[in-house]
């Protein structure tokens, strides 16, 4: 099996800040200067490389099992070291999945499918990173009457 080679260019732009362009074009603005925080910082980053990795994947497991999903999101929260390096040593990541009778047990299925499986972030991350799942379905009501 061929690996898949991808470059990202990291370039210094003065003042703690830096301009990343990803293997696909896309160019991020980081920080590294947290006090003054005016972009996202390559930890924070990770977070969401995290979250959005695992969350696509669970979007698309419901929606093949046809679950009435109306809003998802996910929520990551990372503890790190003290000393440096200041890695990551536990990632918690909470889905919220709201919908019209959508299955405990389909939402369940469609993490344990994005840990084991799919998400290459998790993967990556997993040998040093005690990553910790949980979820919570919110059930919609059919109609909306502002109560």
């Amino acid at each position: 099996m061929k690996q898949k080679d991808t470059k990202a260019t990291i370039q210094f732009a003065g003042d703690d800040l830096f301009v990343g362009i990803t293997p696909s074009g896309h160019a991020q603005v980081l920080e590294t200067n947290s006090e003054r925080a005016s972009a996202a910082t390559p930890m924070e980053l990770l977070l969401l490389a995290l979250g959005s990795c695992t969350g696509v994947d669970v979007v698309s497991i419901l929606r093949k099992k046809r679950e009435r999903v109306t809003g998802y999101r996910v929520e990551v929260r990372g503890e790190r070291r003290d000393a440096h390096p200041r890695a990551y040593t536990r990632m918690e990541i909470h889905h919220v999945v709201r919908g019209r009778g959508v299955s405990e047990r389909a939402v369940a299925q469609a993490i344990e499918l994005s840990e084991s499986k799919y998400c290459s972030v998790a993967a990556t991350l997993r040998p040093g990173v005690e990553l910790v799942s949980s979820y919570e379905v919110i059930e919609e009501r059919a109609t909306d009457d502002g109560e």
